[in-house]
């Protein structure tokens, strides 16, 4: 069975999103084939995704995990129960309440690969769970001074054991291992 792993862009100072969601800054900073692969690397380990329910309200958008570039398995936490949705190949089935029977099912729709976590709530929620196998960061080198933390408000103590770290021209990719 696959790892369970958060993955995420975030800025040099912690944050995946500016205080109004926005991520265009992820993309003022030109991008070397490196990076790319980097990024592919990890996408190719991706056999399921859990995320928020905050993504649900714009998969009609075309906000979706990855950008639609995965076909896997989507499974987004809700307080609202929801019937699934298949948009271009990808099946998002909304998970009431319960964060631990999400990862299990992604876990087992993922078969050999890994299940990624998406976004900051999902993240620390795992976290404290014990449910995080590694954490998988693409640092981006720019300070927004104000956003959406990805582990703000966690509350406990994480160790970790750093086990890659690359850096490139736009992104330094850092990967580390939840220490139990």
């Amino acid at each position: 069975m696959g790892k369970v792993f958060i993955h995420a862009t975030v800025t040099l100072d912690g944050f995946m999103a500016d205080p109004d969601g926005g991520v265009d800054w992820m993309f003022d900073f030109p991008s070397v084939d490196e990076d790319g692969a980097s990024v592919a690397s990890v996408m190719d380990e991706i056999g399921a995704i859990v995320g928020g329910a905050n993504k649900s309200q714009t998969i009609d958008d075309g906000e979706i995990p990855y950008g639609g570039m995965l076909k896997a398995p989507v499974y987004l936490m809700t307080h609202h129960a929801h019937e699934p949705i298949v948009r271009d190949d990808i099946t998002y089935t909304f998970v009431v309440n319960d964060i631990e029977h999400a990862v299990e099912t992604a876990r087992a729709a993922a078969g050999d690969k890994s299940v990624s976590l998406l976004g900051g709530s999902i993240s620390r929620q795992c976290l404290k769970l014990g449910l995080v196998d590694e954490i998988v960061l693409d640092v981006v080198p720019v300070l927004l001074g104000d956003g959406i933390s990805l582990f703000g408000g966690l509350g406990e103590r994480v160790d970790l054991e750093r086990i890659e770290t690359t850096a490139f021209a736009s992104e330094t990719h850092l990967r580390f291992r939840v220490v139990r």
